[in-house]
């Protein structure tokens, strides 16, 4: 039996997938203006009707903007970044100076994939649904990703 608390931070979940999967899908592109957005939640990106990211953001749009602007960094892009190792070989993280980031974006070939990551994110189908208590947010991105089968949540440690 769980625990009354956190029980009540998962019951609202299921409502709160089902108001994601009822939005009509939009792009960064066509986001809606700020005041129709929520400030705080996550957003579910899509492509071909297939699920590939859910992440989460106490400033969805601002953040979502921040995945495919061409002056976005590594940290800011980070899915785009993620993209850029699965289509170049690198998937494998380090924490040393050799294959580092920087040194990553530094070879053209892997700037070029981070670029083309970028816009493939820019032309994904997006949603998103409000949820302001940051540990029910938490829970939420996991239980979307796992629930629409998120392609690159893999929810691991670095």
């Amino acid at each position: 039996m769980l625990h009354p608390g956190f029980q009540s931070l998962l019951d609202p979940l299921p409502a709160a997938l089902e108001r994601l999967r009822a939005m009509p899908p939009v792009t960064i592109e066509t986001l809606p203006p700020a005041s129709q957005m929520p400030q705080s939640g996550i957003y579910w990106l899509t492509e071909d009707d297939a699920s590939i990211y859910v992440g989460r953001s106490r400033r969805i749009r601002q953040r979502l903007q921040e995945h495919v602007r061409p002056s976005s960094g590594h940290n800011q892009a980070s899915f785009a970044f993620l993209l850029a190792r699965a289509m170049t070989g690198n998937r494998t993280a380090t924490y040393r100076r050799i294959g580092s980031r920087e040194e990553l974006l530094a070879e053209p070939e892997f700037a070029r994939a981070f670029a083309a990551a970028k816009d493939r994110i820019r032309n994904m189908h997006v949603r998103f649904v409000s949820e302001d208590h940051p540990v029910r947010q938490c829970l939420l991105e996991v239980y979307v990703a796992t629930a629409v089968g998120a392609e690159y949540n893999d929810f691991d440690s670095h």
